[in-house]
């Protein structure tokens, strides 16, 4: 099967690479070649009676399928360049900006309209933060909500679905260069283009990683993000969600000189589970309908480990530590700060007499046996650094989830144009280990289809 572009992966990059191309040429030939579901079938077993934990689904709706693990994501499109990656380092920081300001304008064409963009530049809570030796990030901050996000997808897929050819729950194995041609071999067949995107998300960080060994394509180590997200109540972070949102919080530890960060807040929001490759981790989710909302507000804190010789594994790192908790914990484990702090286990007992009820049901344990001292130290300087500016964020029936990890891509080696040393082949998105987030991949996926379009018009 011969098209003039094949995207692999139906993610944000992959989504809105299809678009940009369609729009720009609407006669060109699209295959959009993705491993998981389509919108409509992308459903998580996990109801919270019945089925309470993650059942191992050979296709796992929360990270793969239409959408990539972006779809039933709170839907946070941060207008950035300080953070979500380093697109600007290869198309410039104007562009970048301009690319990311296009997505959203499509976004609210697609049903993000009525939607509020927050802005935490110039705001108020940036010096009270650095009083503490806390730095607020400035962004823009556009929020969908789980369930806005859903509506936007489906309006985009009913947009593309009779204009580009989307194969679904087709697994690309490899992908092979012939001259000028790029064959992608799947188990429904190969399909053959001179034009490629690969754009598989984090989800695909180890299919990566062996198409760049078959191709001998060039890449650097990457970090890999370890840590917990927390769980309060909405009141104890209210007076920053309900001006920015979102608020990107970064701090250098007084111990070890490690920054931690603060990662996808969710106001109102809920805690979920994910799996990548098996391996059970944790995420939140928010939304705008307000009868969808929780009492709770969570959000995550990472530390960021990159390793350099003679390890440079910085996935494998964070995959033993996640594996670690779900052998402990069955899954996904839960302690009190207070417990933590005191050096004992949570048990049901104390998590039963907890002021805050838990939005996702984890067993209860202790995270000390799972994360690296170092890393947990961290986490603890952080949280009672947070509690100078949000007062309660220390408190005894916090909740810590455990664990969340941030797996990266190994960083491939492309040129400004996101194309590999293979004319014609192009990594974007998260999968290419360059962006971390829903806007930067998306402004990667319509870079990417703009230099297409210039190629083949030429």
């Amino acid at each position: 099967m011969k098209y003039d572009v094949m995207i692999i992966g139906a993610g944000p990059g992959g989504i809105f690479s299809a678009y940009e191309l369609n729009k720009e040429n609407p006669d060109l030939r699209i295959a959009v070649l993705e491993a998981g579901h389509p919108l409509h079938k992308r459903h998580c077993p996990i109801d919270g009676t019945i089925i309470k934990q993650c059942i191992h689904c050979k296709s796992c709706s929360i990270m793969s399928g239409f959408g990539g693990a972006g779809a039933f994501s709170d839907g946070k499109y941060n207008i950035t360049n300080d953070f979500g990656g380093t697109l600007y380092e290869y198309i410039g920081r104007e562009r970048a900006m301009a690319l990311m300001h296009y997505v959203d304008a499509i976004n609210m064409r697609y049903g993000g309209e009525g939607t509020k963009l927050y802005a935490s530049a110039g705001t108020k809570f940036k010096k009270i933060c650095l009083e503490h030796d806390l730095h607020l990030l400035d962004a823009s901050i556009r929020h969908l909500g789980t369930d806005v996000n859903y509506v936007v997808l489906g309006n985009l897929y009913s947009e593309l679905k009779d204009r580009v050819d989307f194969i679904f729950d087709n697994p690309v194995r490899r992908i092979e260069a012939e001259g000028q041609t790029y064959r992608a071999v799947t188990d429904s067949g190969d399909f053959l283009s001179e034009q490629c995107i690969v754009s598989v998300g984090r989800s695909g960080s180890k299919w990566m990683e062996s198409v760049c060994r078959d191709l001998d394509i060039k890449t650097n180590s990457n970090r890999v993000d370890i840590g917990v997200r927390v769980e309060l109540p909405a009141e104890v972070f209210s007076h920053l969600t309900d001006e920015l949102y979102e608020s990107k919080i970064v701090y250098r530890t007084q111990k070890y000189g490690d920054k931690v960060r603060t990662f996808c807040m969710n106001p109102n929001g809920a805690v979920v589970t994910e799996n990548t490759g098996g391996i059970v981790t944790v995420n939140g989710h928010s939304y705008q309908d307000a009868s969808k909302q929780t009492n709770n507000t969570n959000f995550a804190l990472l530390v960021s480990k990159h390793f350099t010789e003679p390890f440079k594994d910085s996935n494998g790192y964070g995959e033993s530590i996640a594996k670690l908790s779900n052998m402990l914990g069955g899954g996904v484990m839960v302690q009190r700060f207070g417990d933590l702090v005191r050096g004992r286990r949570s048990t049901v007992r104390r998590m039963a007499e907890s002021f805050v009820r838990p939005t996702l049901e984890a067993n209860p344990g202790d995270l000390s046996l799972v994360l690296p001292k170092r890393i947990m130290d961290g986490i603890i300087e952080m949280i009672y650094t947070l509690d100078k500016v949000a007062p309660g964020t220390a408190n005894e029936d916090t909740l810590l989830y455990g664990v969340e990890v941030k797996f990266y891509n190994m960083e491939v080696v492309v040129d400004k144009h996101l194309m590999t040393r293979y004319p014609g082949l192009y990594i974007i998105g998260d999968g290419s280990g360059i962006t971390h987030s829903l806007s930067h991949a998306s402004a990667s996926g319509v870079h990417a289809a703009r230099d297409i379009i210039k190629h083949l018009s030429k």
